[in-house]
């Protein structure tokens, strides 16, 4: 949508959101905090003209009721994590957070499912799942983001090389609408076969075609046993080279990680503790599953086998807490240790076919070198999903911006050559639209635009984003 398509949220917009909503939930910019105006990366900024803190569905219906009749853009918005600037207020407008909307409203012990408010974040459901002896499969590495959030972009996670991602475990959603109708999408059916599925044009669309209210979400059983085992070799192309052995296998892998020992030395510095292992170049990390001990026993022994005949230098068994602690405490720390150990930086998630990810990561070294850039790089290597992160470290401002362009372009092109995509699970939000343009063409861009505008013709919903 154009520019003069909307209107910015004025003082008399304030008072009627404030006289509506309660003052206690309407804040203007003048009193908010720098945070709002960027995500995780704060690569994109824009300051909202008003923050609204919903507390109800019926909440968030006033305001896209009101939004909706003045044209003013509206942006939703949990914990603020992401890291593609896809609930940043470009357009200024209403920043609508969803944090106090953070009620687990029902555990559905025969249909195996749970409803959630979109506030409820990923932490706070497993944990409660996992207390009632259930396990919510999607696992994205940061705990603090909402269901929403996880929702919006289809969070994948260091499960999904068994779960699936997100997408896979919503049955039902509520959503309110652009102009302020609200509609139910599915439901607690297994299955069904009843028209279009909008439940999933909702899933992944971040935040462009509605806002979500309520989730309904599946469960399994908690598997009694799980443990890990990390697994060093020499180099990340033989780390790498294993994972399609290892997934052809048989083993019941719920995770299978990739990373690279510089990822592992800037958590470590990070967290000020040591990793069990840090001496080799290149480390898997698989998690595997049992229903008893004998059975996870015999599991660890034969993928412990299969490591080393393809190549391992040795395996370690994490399978006491304190051990689990520390391995997967790190692991979810790389995004943070990097960030830490650089003056700033910006990050390309691409997904490839499993069969391309060690020549993909061969390439970004190679990249590396030729461009002066530090690429550290991590990932999901059961899924094809690299995490690779490009540093300023002590390069001026424009020379940086310079070589992050460059090394964009190259690592999206590389990616298309490959058969993969612009991104695995973070999204496209701001900062990556003109990379999605290129790669899926007009004809897909003008079907998501045509979507776009059936759900909200007034384009004010998280406008500048994705498409």
């Amino acid at each position: 949508m154009d520019e003069e398509t909307f209107c910015r949220a004025d003082a008399a917009d304030i008072a009627y959101l404030a006289g509506q909503l309660g003052s206690h939930k309407v804040t203007p910019a003048s009193a908010l905090s720098e945070d709002y105006a960027h995500d995780e990366l704060s690569g994109v900024s824009g300051m909202p003209d008003v923050l609204v803190r919903a507390e109800s569905a019926q909440d968030v219906v006033t305001v896209m009721r009101y939004a909706h009749e003045r044209r003013i853009p509206v942006v939703a918005r949990g914990s603020g994590t992401g890291l593609v600037g896809a609930a940043v207020a470009v357009r200024g407008g209403i920043l609508l957070e969803t944090l106090r909307m953070n009620h687990i409203l029902e555990l559905d012990e025969r249909n195996f499912c749970v409803t959630v408010e979109p506030g409820v974040l990923l932490m706070e459901l497993t944990a409660f799942c996992e207390g009632k002896g259930y396990l919510y499969p999607p696992d994205p590495g940061e705990k603090s983001a909402t269901i929403g959030g996880n929702i919006s972009t289809n969070a994948g996670g260091m499960r999904a090389v068994k779960y699936g991602v997100t997408r896979d475990w919503v049955r039902g959603l509520e959503v309110v609408l652009p102009g302020g109708e609200t509609v139910t999408l599915g439901g607690k059916m297994v299955k069904h076969s009843s028209g279009f599925d909008l439940k999933d044009l909702i899933i992944g669309s971040e935040g462009t075609l509605g806002v979500i209210t309520k989730a309904i979400v599946k469960i399994i059983p908690l598997p009694p046993v799980s443990l890990s085992l990390l697994v060093p070799f020499a180099d990340i192309a033989t780390a790498i080279q294993a994972v399609p052995a290892l997934i052809r296998s048989g083993e019941d892998l719920t995770a299978l990680e990739f990373m690279e020992r510089t990822a592992i030395e800037a958590a470590e510095e990070y967290l000020g503790k040591r990793f069990p292992d840090s001496g080799s170049p290149a480390y898997l990390l698989l998690t595997i599953s049992g229903d008893s001990e004998a059975r996870a026993d015999a599991l660890y022994r034969r993928a412990a086998e299969l490591c080393i005949g393809l190549g391992a230098s040795d395996v370690f068994r994490v399978d006491t807490q304190e051990r689990k602690d520390a391995v997967w405490k790190a692991r979810g720390a790389f995004l943070e240790a990097i960030k830490a150990s650089t003056t700033a930086m910006d990050e390309c998630d691409v997904v490839v076919p499993r069969t391309e990810v060690a020549a993909f990561i061969a390439y970004t070294q190679e990249l590396a070198r030729g461009i002066g850039l530090r690429i550290p790089s991590f990932g999901h290597a059961g899924d094809g999903n690299l995490h690779i992160y490009l540093c300023r470290d002590g390069l001026p401002a424009d020379v940086f911006e310079n070589r992050l362009q460059q090394a964009f372009d190259a690592m999206y092109r590389k990616a298309a050559e490959m058969g993969g995509l612009v991104s695995g699970e973070h999204g496209i939000g701001s900062a990556k639209r003109a990379y999605l343009a290129r790669q899926l063409g007009p004809v897909q861009m003008r079907l998501m635009r045509s979507i776009k505008r059936a759900f909200d013709p007034h384009g004010i919903l998280n406008p500048d984003k994705v498409i």
